[in-house]
């Protein structure tokens, strides 16, 4: 068992810019990706940002050369978001796979982003 838990988010201008982070515990040696989700409300779930543990990325087109994922260690994963937009706010939650590629099979409780315009 993973145990995901965010923190980061909060309440920011269109233009800003905030960094998630996401600790992992537990058996933390099964995680082979990390990847963030975000849903908005009234809409569904979608993988905002995922990273291989070989380190290979992989990001949502609404998001591309705006926000950065990154694998501290084993057990962390960052969210970095530049130019944040009113269309990013969402509730943004930390996921980590255990197979091939970016699956994810384990979420976190997510944290609150809300850029107001």
């Amino acid at each position: 068992q993973v145990q995901l838990v965010e923190s980061g988010g909060g309440l920011v201008q269109a233009g800003g810019s905030l960094r998630l982070s996401c600790v992992a515990s537990g058996n933390i040696f099964s995680i082979k990706a990390m990847g963030w989700y975000r849903q908005a409300p009234g809409k569904q779930r979608e993988l905002v940002a995922g990273i291989t543990s070989g380190g290979s990325t992989n990001y949502a087109d609404s998001v591309k050369g705006r926000f950065t994922i990154s694998r501290d260690n084993v057990n962390t994963a960052s969210l970095q978001m530049n130019s944040l937009k009113p269309e990013d706010t969402a509730v943004y939650s930390c996921a980590a796979g255990y197979g091939l590629g970016l699956h994810f099979a384990s979420w976190g409780q997510g944290t609150q982003v809300t850029v107001s315009s």
